[in-house]
């Protein structure tokens, strides 16, 4: 029997989710995002999945000039994968979210396989005031929000993109977003190992039931065979519950304060680095070893962090 492939940790490091108010931790700044995605590489991250944000309201940011600052001290400070997100935010047109990547040619860039309502309003709950104007608007338009990827929104991020060498996290928040994957790979749009990023607990997707992680396996399972790497994130306080899961069932994981700000029940992250650092634990608590940004590279087959653009 062969031993079980190495882990992959991706941490995705500030998102365009989470609201300065909800965390002193977030990352910010330039500065900030650097050093909370080098502290990330050292505790153990092979990939680093990276939004930029305004650096004075903490607003998201998809100008490839806002990438800038930080993309070249990472790559400097550490030998990880660096993925840029063409997500960026639900607010955003495709055109916006694609320019980072196309003009930064990363060795893999994120690709959300849907539109789906994506709200985030029921955290309005939880805070009365907020640091900034921006903040109450960005959660309470999700009240009536749909993030658009059509296929033709697909097609163009893949097209934009693919002439680069850049390869794709799938992020597939339904089942329904495999089965789109399925029909641009039965087109040869895209090529296998699919890097396949399974996304649990974000409110207009699937759930976070052990039996909704099971079910993306077998459907993915089931339409990719060995062609595709599995990788989950879990929304929240479901973070590392959902991890514990995929990783007992041969699964790569993501943390990171973009998907959650919690590092136990009430209790803030206080980097992404610990984050990180407890995902480690995990799997080896398993006894299973984690991928180092090489092994991640095999596996994905990817170009190599000489041939990206910064």
């Amino acid at each position: 029997m062969a031993a079980p492939e190495k882990v992959i940790i991706t941490c995705a490091v500030t998102g365009a989710i989470h609201t300065p108010t909800m965390s002193d931790h977030l990352p910010i700044t330039a500065d900030e995002i650097a050093a909370a995605a080098i502290g990330a590489a050292e505790a153990g991250a092979a990939i680093l999945h990276l939004h930029a944000r305004d650096p004075e309201t903490g607003k998201p940011d998809q100008s490839a000039e806002a990438f800038e600052p930080f993309l070249g001290r990472i790559k400097q400070a550490t030998n990880a994968v660096v993925n840029i997100t063409t997500g960026g935010s639900p607010y955003m047109t495709v055109d916006e979210r694609t320019k980072p990547a196309a003009k930064w040619q990363p060795e893999v860039a994120s690709l959300n396989m849907g539109s789906m309502n994506f709200g985030f309003f029921p955290l309005l709950a939880k805070y009365k005031e907020f640091k900034h104007e921006w903040e109450r608007e960005h959660l309470e338009g999700s009240r009536d929000l749909v993030f658009r990827n059509s296929f033709k929104d697909i097609e163009y991020v893949l097209e934009t993109c693919y002439g680069n060498g850049t390869r794709f996290e799938f992020e597939c928040y339904d089942i329904s977003h495999l089965y789109n994957l399925a029909h641009f790979a039965d087109r040869g749009l895209v090529k296998p190992p699919f890097f396949v990023q399974s996304v649990f607990g974000l409110l207009g997707g699937i759930g976070t039931h052990p039996e909704d992680v099971m079910h993306m396996k077998r459907t993915a399972d089931r339409l990719f065979g060995k062609d595709y790497r599995w990788s989950v994130l879990g929304a929240g306080k479901d973070q590392f519950r959902i991890a514990t899961q995929a990783v007992s069932m041969g699964g790569n994981i993501r943390v990171g304060l973009e998907d959650s700000i919690w590092i136990s029940r009430g209790k803030l992250a206080e980097s992404n680095a610990q984050q990180v650092t407890k995902a480690r634990n995990l799997v080896e608590g398993l006894g299973l070893e984690i991928a180092t940004p090489d092994e991640a590279r095999e596996m994905l087959s990817l170009k190599g962090g000489d041939a990206v653009g910064f």
